[in-house]
């Protein structure tokens, strides 16, 4: 016990570090991999790897034509508007800003079980957190807050990161309502593979060959963000969630950003002003704000 005890948190440190990195790789990969290929090729990728694992678990692909369908769509949710609307926008926002603009997350997650039937009652106090932390946003997105960064691209790049959210948390609890009974890794991979595979013909029809190049900086970072950021964090969440409480797990979420700022300003000296800093602090103390009122189970899925 005390063994699987310590894995869990070792499995913790991987997930608070390697998903806080993944912002940093995806800055440097995009230079000359596009978009939709650099989406397609790692999910796609990492989607092979999970299946094998979990078959090699045991775990038996569903054989049901709806629950497949679910699980295309939640992957297209996931992989073809979440994320790669983070990858996208890191074309021009800056790693550190970009993890900021995705803590947002949980308000968007909030709404959506507000309007869901039998959801959870959106209470003042949280109500007022969300209003902070979109607060602290709107300062991000602010010549003050952007620094250098800031203009027109920048601008939509904030935009297009707070719809990719959305449609990531809408998926996630699509999700944890009508997959709960697929294994998390068989689910995770079919996931992966439909949501990359879709990407990718996405941008080859689009003619992103021609503007793909293979600098050696760039292939390191799709292969770390492959291996490192979905298969090895993704399966070191699941193994954590198995032996941590739930409530211990969602401090990642107010890891992941602060490791990304950091990395963004040391490796790739992302400008960060006072203003910045004070967006984050109002951020995360926002999403500490929602959260710690229902302390909700972090679902099985991947991350950025």
């Amino acid at each position: 016990m005390a063994r699987s005890n310590a894995l869990g948190y070792a499995a913790f440190a991987v997930v608070c570090i390697v998903w806080g990195t993944t912002y940093l790789a995806i800055r440097i990969a995009v230079r000359t991999i596009p978009p939709l290929l650099l989406t397609g090729a790692r999910f796609t990728v990492a989607g092979v790897i999970l299946f094998a694992i979990a078959r090699s678990r045991g775990d038996a692909v569903p054989k049901s034509r709806r629950t497949i369908g679910e699980l295309v769509l939640v992957g297209c949710l996931l992989v073809c508007i979440g994320n790669f609307a983070v990858v996208w926008s890191e074309q021009w926002v800056p790693s550190g800003l970009a993890a900021l603009l995705v803590a947002t997350a949980p308000f968007w997650i909030a709404l959506i079980e507000r309007l869901h039937a039998g959801g959870d009652r959106l209470d003042a106090r949280r109500a007022i957190g969300m209003a902070v932390g979109f607060g602290g946003v709107a300062m991000l997105v602010t010549p003050g807050g952007a620094g250098g960064a800031f203009d027109t691209r920048f601008v939509l790049g904030a935009i297009a990161i707070q719809l990719g959210s959305i449609a990531w948390q809408y998926g996630t609890f699509r999700a944890k309502h009508y997959l709960a009974d697929v294994p998390p890794l068989m689910s995770s991979a079919i996931q992966m593979l439909s949501g990359g595979i879709a990407v990718t013909l996405i941008g080859l029809a689009a003619g992103e060959t021609r503007r793909l190049r293979f600098a050696s900086e760039s292939v390191i970072a799709l292969g770390y963000l492959t291996l490192f950021g979905s298969v090895l964090a993704y399966t070191s969440f699941v193994y954590a969630l198995r032996h941590m409480k739930p409530t211990n797990m969602s401090v990642y979420a107010y890891i992941n950003p602060l490791v990304a700022v950091i990395l963004g300003a040391v490796i790739l000296h992302e400008q960060l002003t006072w203003l910045s800093v004070l967006a984050m602090c109002i951020i995360l103390g926002a999403v500490a704000v929602v959260q710690t009122r229902r302390m909700p189970e972090p679902e099985c899925v991947p991350e950025p």
